[in-house]
């Protein structure tokens, strides 16, 4: 059983800095699974972006239409001729939960934890999934600037880094709010 607290350091953890001021910590508990690329050629161009701490999605060349999660075919014109591009690190927080239950074994010690569906500007409404780092009771506001945290697991095999999200900012006060 662990004793884990969400978000604080674990003396195993080494190259990570999502906790800032060059802590090493990672924001879930050691013994979750390690995300596999699967099918690797579909999502091993993400995984690798990650790995660069470089978010990529899918872009259709043909009309610049983005999209998440990566598929075989482009959403909008079901052609077959997607690229990977670079998007921005930032983002607004579209919806959110907080996590009381463990999904998984690793989990029991270590709720409650904040996920975030997170729309990155620019991309046409790409949103992202993933935890929001910082105090697991803090209060969330949809609207919120977030920025993408890569959270480096080097010693996992094979070596993994997972995106998480730290707010940067309040809610924009814009026209349509």
């Amino acid at each position: 059983m662990s004793t884990y607290i969400l978000g604080s350091e674990t003396p195993e953890s080494g190259g990570n800095d999502i906790g800032g001021a060059g802590s090493a910590s990672y924001y879930l508990p050691d013994g979750l699974p390690t995300p596999i690329a699967d099918p690797a050629a579909l999502y091993g161009p993400y995984w690798e972006g990650t790995r660069q701490e470089k978010l990529l999605i899918q872009r259709n060349p043909a009309t610049g239409s983005y999209q998440w999660p990566p598929q075989w075919i482009a959403h909008d014109d079901h052609s077959f001729d997607l690229e990977w591009v670079e998007v921005s690190r930032k983002g607004i927080i579209y919806s959110w939960t907080r996590v009381w239950h463990p999904v998984h074994p690793a989990l029991t010690e270590a709720g409650p934890y904040i996920v975030v569906i997170v729309e990155i500007p620019q991309t046409g409404g790409v949103r992202m999934l993933g935890n929001l780092l910082g105090d697991p009771m803090q209060k969330v506001e949809i609207g919120a600037e977030v920025e993408a945290v890569f959270e480096h697991h080097e010693t996992a095999q094979p070596p993994f880094t997972l995106v998480q999200w730290r707010t940067t900012g309040p809610v924009e006060q814009r026209p349509d709010r």
